[in-house]
């Protein structure tokens, strides 16, 4: 059963890989999964957050924020995957897969799970259902955003598919946590409520 799983993972991974590049694809994909392009957005969010919450309750929001990305990329980068050790598709030559497209720097560590889809995917689900007031129906922005870098993770060679997957379902449930811990911090004193 486990051979039948990995098999159908190397298929989609060099499905997505090779089968579906593109040019639009080669350029987008690198500047999707990078970090450091995505630091406008989080201050926008931190500065949304102080011009429709009262200041304590913005200040415990962007808390809560920073602590659900702690606990997500620690879960995945310091405990599953040293548990895990599955090797990077660009380290794993034993199939001939290392031949994929690579199209950023391989990395270190392991491959299981992607940190990238745990990360944004806990904070996609965090910020969606602490904002759900504000949002009026387009929180699932914050999901297809998060699924668009987990995506360019296995288009640009780093993960194999079911890294993401996992790490979207790990992600998903760690903002879930989060943003119920948050309501109940949010409201826990009558004076906090307004």
């Amino acid at each position: 059963m486990l051979d039948a799983v990995l098999n159908m993972d190397q298929w989609l991974f060099r499905l997505i890989n090779t089968e579906w590049h593109n040019s639009f694809f080669d350029f987008l994909m690198p500047v999707l999964r990078e970090k450091k392009n995505w630091i406008p957005l989080y201050l926008a969010v931190a500065i949304f957050s102080f011009f429709k919450m009262p200041w304590k309750r913005a200040i415990l929001f962007i808390g809560f924020a920073g602590i659900t990305v702690g606990i997500a990329d620690t879960l995945s980068s310091k405990i599953i995957k040293p548990a895990v050790e599955r090797p990077r598709p660009c380290r794993d030559c034993d199939d001939g897969i290392c031949n994929q497209r690579l199209l950023v720097n391989c990395g270190g560590g392991y491959s299981f799970t992607s940190s990238h889809a745990v990360n944004h995917f806990a904070i996609a689900a965090f910020f969606h259902l602490s904002l759900l007031s504000f949002w009026k129906g387009k929180g699932g922005l914050w999901y297809f955003w998060a699924a668009s870098i987990a995506f360019a993770q296995v288009y640009v060679g780093v993960h194999y598919p079911f890294d993401v997957l996992a790490g979207t379902a790990i992600g998903f449930f760690i903002g879930l946590a989060m943003a119920s811990l948050f309501q109940v911090f949010k409201f826990g004193s009558p004076q906090e409520a307004s």
